[in-house]
Formats: structure tokens, C-alpha cells, sequence
């Protein structure tokens, strides 16, 4: 049995965590959505990334959920992505080719230590649309304002 959660801090967290890119490569955002383990919600981010391809975003908002996580004191982490190249690449099941793909997995198992547990689960693209609307919503919001700048 594992000690009780330090007070205020979530012992276990759920990340969601999704990626977007509009090409490949192409404008990208990251989204992240962390539950506790009630399912209510407790943090969400996006973050712009700037042009980059849609695995590059998939890590990067892996990477994200993981420094959230580490931020509110989480001790352990199911972090669910809808990408199964990114979810089998951390647990060991892919080999990582890429070598750009190979500097960010090496960021996200480095951040992993922080916590006493980490498991990676693949789900479903309509189980993870929270996270999917944030990272949309990280490109919107670049590109209006990107819009705005050239009018």
C-alpha cells in the first residue's frame, strides 16, 4: 500500500496528453488535461510549438503532462495519449529511430524518474478530446494573433 498524498497534492494523476500539428510539418500545438484520481478535473495547458511534424507535437505534450504532474506533487501517473508510436516508444515495445524522436523520449524518460510510477496507455481519439481541443486551441490562438499582427 502507498503512503496517503501529501495534503494538497494528488497522490495518482491521469494525464491526457495530445499533439497537433496542421502539415506535417506544420503549425503545432501540445494540450494536456490531468485528473485526479476521482476523475475531476485538475490542471489544463496548451502549449504553441511552433512548426514542427505531429510526432514532434505528440512528445512535446507528453513532455508537458509529465512537468505538470511533476508540479502539482504527483507521486504516480497514467498518462494516455492517442498516439500508439509515442505510447509504445516509452514502454520499451518500439524502438525509437528518429533521432529528433530520440532526444525528446530521452527528455520524457528523464522526467519520468520524478515519479514513483509512470504507465503509458494508448486510448482512443474520442477518449482523449479534451486534451485534442487544447492543442487546436494553442494553433488557433497563435494564428490569430499572427493574423492580427499582419492586418
Amino acid at each position: 500500500m502507498s503512503p496517503p498524498p501529501q495534503e494538497g497534492r494528488p497522490g495518482r494523476v491521469t494525464v491526457y496528453a495530445d499533439g497537433a500539428a496542421r502539415g506535417n510539418p506544420g503549425p503545432a500545438g501540445a494540450g494536456v488535461r490531468i485528473e485526479d484520481a476521482r476523475g475531476r478535473r485538475v490542471r489544463e495547458a496548451f502549449r504553441y510549438l511552433g512548426e514542427t511534424t505531429n510526432n514532434v507535437a505528440e512528445y512535446r505534450a507528453l513532455i508537458l503532462g509529465l512537468e505538470l504532474a511533476r508540479e502539482l506533487g504527483a507521486s504516480e501517473v497514467e498518462l494516455r495519449a492517442d498516439s500508439e508510436l509515442i505510447v509504445r516508444q516509452m514502454t520499451g515495445e518500439y524502438r525509437v529511430r528518429n533521432v529528433r524522436l530520440q532526444e525528446l523520449h530521452r527528455e520524457a524518460q528523464a522526467l519520468a524518474q520524478a515519479f514513483r510510477s509512470v504507465g503509458y496507455v494508448h486510448i482512443r481519439r474520442e477518449q482523449n478530446r479534451a486534451a485534442d481541443r487544447l492543442a487546436n486551441l494553442a494553433i488557433d490562438q497563435e494564428e490569430a494573433l499572427s493574423g492580427a499582427e499582419k492586418s
